[in-house]
């Protein structure tokens, strides 16, 4: 779980759209503007939500003035008189300038009417089709950096070849992006390619001011001291091993649920659940056999076992960290689990060192852990840790917390899909039902919602690996007492809620042909402190289950 997150107020997705006229930045006053835009375009709308219907797109440091506030939006007026709603976190606001002392405005009745050159404009999720645009000339382009280890690549995405590793801090001229300013031309000694846009920092200017190209490179240099050109077999990362052979994987759909004292092995088959969760934490020299009791317990009851196996952060920058958790994970596979999740939650600082969080570093933790159970039993299916649904970063800051959708678009540009079976994700913040796709009271941010997981992190991988929910449940607190006040927003969900949404996000998973595995989170936790694990248990107090009921319903 992941109190500290979970609780946080999500903020509202950034998305671009072609067709809109684009705001410039302007000068503020000597004091400075109220705020200025922090991304190189973000969304201007005609109300305090997603929902609303964008009405401009506003350029890196363009300067607004700011009348009032409504959650997590503030409505401000660009020098030339623009007026909108922006979500706050994407602005640098003026340190003197309470955010919350604004006049709170009201959020207007309709939805507006967005100004848009395309009579059918693409859906705001949807990548949009570049313009034409030749290479552009050798030796032109910004000079910067990569951030962080991240593959090039042969164009702009993750289903293109992957030329070369770079290393963090590696010099580059930009010379180039695509249309949604996702990916960046870059040339590296002389070699042309793609990077994903959170690895580059530019020396000067914005990703925004380079040309449009839609340039696919077809020349890629040998490796130094080979005449060969290279092949697939030498140009994946040079910071991650090739991938080994592995077996199928996760064949077919199932669902069942993290225990812990598995107390109930007949309500859980009772409902239709094939699998059980139990999660291990792996410390340094720990030898695999301790995982044995849990495997057996489930094989011996009739189910097959997820292991979650979490670290210790406090370990994780010790001197072969990553090669014994690999050694660790190789030694549980051959035990005979028939998955195993590398990791949990590692786009916070509760299960990652604050300041370095990074899905470049976890795809080299992910890519030494997969070899290892491969090699061990390659029937052993590899589930990447799913990270924390979180829109925090912009509240907290990135040393302590990244938005998992970036995250996992970090793991895509790393190259992690050759490294999992499947790609891990938790659901837990829902107070709607899963059919729902809009009108969570809270905001319309992606995380509240089912469909909006699924279609996130599907197709951030460009549909290349499934999705698996190793952590999905609803929380209530009937038959408990008050929620504490951070999972106060759980407060109105019955347990016949709780129930229905379960077999109904389990239909909707089996019938998606995105989702692979669901865990439901939990069948028999009883805690209910802090962190109210028992709201969400499935066995309610006094030993009822109605959500094995509705399950069974639907199995």
């Amino acid at each position: 779980m992941h109190s500290r997150w979970m609780a946080l107020g999500i903020i509202a997705v950034l998305v671009l759209t072609l067709g809109l006229p684009v705001i410039e930045p302007e000068i503020g006053s000597a004091q400075g503007p109220d705020a200025t835009v922090v991304p190189d375009l973000l969304n201007m709308r005609h109300g305090p939500g997603s929902a609303y219907a964008i009405i401009a797109r506003l350029s890196r440091g363009t300067a607004l003035t700011l009348l009032g506030q409504n959650a997590q939006w503030v409505y401000g007026e660009t020098s030339d008189g623009q007026a909108g709603w922006v979500a706050t976190a994407y602005l640098d606001v003026r340190p003197d300038l309470d955010v919350a002392a604004l006049p709170f405005r009201e959020a207007p009745a309709d939805l507006g009417t967005p100004i848009d050159d395309n009579p059918s404009p693409a859906p705001d999720d949807a990548p949009v089709p570049a313009p034409d645009g030749d290479a552009p000339a050798d030796g032109t382009g910004v000079s910067g950096a990569t951030t962080a280890a991240v593959n090039m690549r042969t164009g702009p995405g993750t289903s293109y070849r992957i030329i070369t590793g770079l290393a963090a801090s590696t010099p580059l001229v930009a010379a180039g992006r695509n249309a949604t300013i996702d990916w960046v031309f870059v040339n590296v000694n002389g070699q042309d390619g793609w990077v994903f846009w959170e690895f580059v920092r530019l020396d000067n200017g914005y990703l925004s001011d380079l040309p449009v190209t839609t340039t696919i490179v077809d020349q890629i240099a040998p490796p130094a001291g080979d005449d060969a050109a290279a092949d697939d077999s030498t140009t994946g990362t040079a910071f991650v091993p090739a991938p080994v052979a592995g077996g199928p994987g996760l064949t077919g759909f199932g669902y069942g649920g993290h225990v812990d004292s598995f107390a109930y092995p007949d309500l859980m088959a009772y409902a239709g659940m094939t699998w059980a969760k139990r999660q291990i934490r792996f410390t340094m020299g720990a030898p695999g056999s301790i995982a044995a009791g849990a495997i057996d317990q489930a094989h011996a009851n009739g189910f097959k076992i997820l292991l979650g196996i979490v670290g210790d952060p406090n370990e994780l920058n010790n001197p072969g960290y990553f090669a014994d958790y690999a050694r660790f994970v190789g030694e549980v596979a051959a035990l005979g689990p028939d998955a195993i999740e590398v990791w949990n939650e590692m786009n916070i600082d509760r299960e990652w060192p604050n300041g370095q969080i990074d899905p470049a570093r976890y795809t080299e933790l992910l890519a030494q852990a997969y070899n290892a159970i491969k090699s061990a039993n390659p029937n052993v299916a590899v589930i990447s840790g799913a990270p924390a649904p979180t829109g925090a970063e912009g509240a907290f800051g990135s040393a302590a917390v990244w938005n998992d959708d970036r995250y996992i678009q970090g793991m895509a540009a790393a190259g992690a899909a050759r490294y999992m079976d499947c790609i891990g994700a938790h659901y837990n913040e829902g107070i709607v039902g899963p059919n729902q796709t809009y009108g969570d009271p809270r905001s319309e941010y992606y995380t509240r919602y089912f469909w909006g997981m699924v279609n996130t992190y599907y197709n951030a991988f460009g549909g290349a690996v499934p999705v698996c929910f190793t952590e999905l449940g609803y929380l209530s607190p009937e038959g408990f007492g008050p929620l504490p006040g951070s999972f106060a927003w759980g407060a109105d969900t019955s347990v016949s809620e709780q129930a229905a949404w379960l077999a109904q996000a389990v239909n909707l998973a089996r019938s998606s042909g995105r989702v692979r595995l669901v865990i439901i989170w939990n069948v028999d936790f009883t805690n209910y402190g802090a962190d109210p694990m028992a709201g969400y248990a499935i066995v309610r107090p006094g030993g009822s289950c109605p959500a094995c009921d509705a399950l069974a319903g639907v199995r």
